[in-house]
């Protein structure tokens, strides 16, 4: 199995410019939430800034908090006023349907666009918790939602919200016997304003995005051997990394966006390395007759974790760059891969087989040990982080199509991403954006 991910990390495709794709979205389905999720109201916002509204702001915000399964939005149908601003809040009315927090706003034009103001109510202590603005253009709405939602998120559960970040992933359509087109996408969290970054008719795997999220790296057999690009997005830039004999495959991007963990087999078994991306010079991290491969950098960008068989079965292992000191980190379980940690340092995250024989995504605390199973299906894979710590994505199989499925790092929320367009997989959360 181990080598099978090795072989998993190298795609072939053809590089091509940015392409507006509005057929293949994500579908976002909410399987489960927390059991008292918190009442919020979210008054539809006054549009004043002419013409019709373009964009749902208001949905939108309702979408995104109702996603964390923290919130319970209030039905528009069931809401008895229209506030647009706190001298038209009556709380008895928003009391009277137990409501906990009340959001109310409107948009209004300025000289470059349109700003949406808005306010945030706790119900029961008649206080205002939030008074803001999110500036933007007609063609940035779903960007003033979102950052609106954020402000939210983060004003009612102490951490920062999520929802200006983007998803980065993987469809695969039939396009004839026995032959796919496969597309590299990006889209806000939602699944909305999809585009295709990169196409092929051959594979595309593991992406992932630079800490600054501008630049995504990834693996090609475009040349006589597989090898590492990276791929600026603002302006569609393209350079290769390596053209190593053998395996050049996992790039992963050190915190400071200046180096690259990969794996090569160059010198004869799969090894990792890192490469400093303004000099190419590489530094070889591990030396076994093993396979060391899948690496993710630690916060401090002081170790790497990464999956080794070197003990006969797949486990994840920790080296310390500084002095190449190799420790396992994983024990439970006949196999653990793919780890990514978790912001702050303290967890990771892994498939894990458990003792049934599935392959789930589990979280383990580094220092204790310990491992909480976090997903229920039997093939999930490729988990990635949200960079706030809250959510994880991952992919799955459903009803016998591969989707990207949610779940909380506590287990108690989930929500599946199926897509209209085909299947879909190989799923990294983007970093916050500027």
């Amino acid at each position: 199995m181990i080598r099978t991910l090795v072989a998993l990390c190298f795609v072939n495709f053809v590089n091509i410019a940015f392409i507006n794709y509005a057929q293949a979205q994500l579908v976002i389905e909410i399987t489960q939430g927390r059991d008292d999720p918190t009442s919020i109201a979210v008054v539809p916002f006054d549009w004043k800034a002419g013409g019709g509204e373009p964009v749902d702001v208001t949905a939108i915000i309702e979408a995104d908090l109702e996603r964390t399964g923290q919130f319970s939005p209030v039905s528009r149908d069931d809401m008895l006023g229209s506030p647009h601003e706190s001298s038209e809040v009556f709380y008895r009315d928003w009391r009277a349907l137990k409501v906990d927090y009340l959001l109310v706003g409107k948009m209004l034009p300025t000289a470059n666009g349109v700003v949406a103001e808005y306010e945030l109510f706790d119900v029961y202590t008649q206080k205002m918790v939030v008074k803001d603005r999110q500036v933007g253009t007609l063609s940035t709405l779903r960007d003033i939602a979102h950052g609106v939602s954020d402000r939210v998120y983060e004003k009612l559960t102490g951490i920062r919200g999520a929802f200006s970040t983007r998803l980065l992933y993987v469809s695969a359509l039939e396009s004839g016997p026995g032959q796919f087109t496969y597309r590299l996408l990006i889209s806000d969290v939602d699944g909305a304003r999809e585009r295709v970054v990169l196409e092929s008719p051959d594979p595309i795997l593991t992406p992932s995005w630079s800490p600054d999220g501008d630049t995504i790296a990834y693996v090609s057999f475009e040349t006589s051997r597989p090898a590492i690009f990276m791929h600026k997005l603002s302006t569609n830039q393209r350079t290769q990394l390596t053209d190593f004999k053998g395996l050049n495959g996992a790039p992963s991007w050190s915190p400071d966006g200046k180096s690259l963990a990969l794996v090569l087999s160059k010198d004869g078994s799969p090894d990792i390395y890192v490469m400093n991306i303004e000099t190419r010079e590489l530094k070889r991290v591990t030396r076994h007759y093993a396979i060391d491969t899948e690496p993710s950098w630690m916060p401090d960008g002081k170790s790497i974790i990464y999956t080794s068989d070197r003990g006969g079965k797949p486990q994840i292992y920790q080296v310390t760059l500084a002095n190449g000191y190799e420790e396992r980190v994983t024990f439970d379980g006949s196999y653990n891969a793919r780890a990514r940690v978790v912001p702050g340092g303290r967890s990771i995250i892994m498939v894990h087989r458990s003792e049934q024989g599935d392959y789930q995504i589990a979280l383990q605390d580094i220092q204790r040990g310990t491992i909480q199973v976090l997903t229920e299906t039997s093939l999930d894979e490729s988990p990635s982080i949200s960079p706030n710590g809250a959510m994880l994505l991952y992919a799955t199989k459903h009803r016998g199509k591969g989707i990207l499925a949610e779940v909380s790092l506590d287990g108690g929320v989930k929500n599946l991403l199926p897509s209209q367009y085909g299947d879909v997989r190989e799923p990294a959360w983007s970093p916050y954006l500027q």
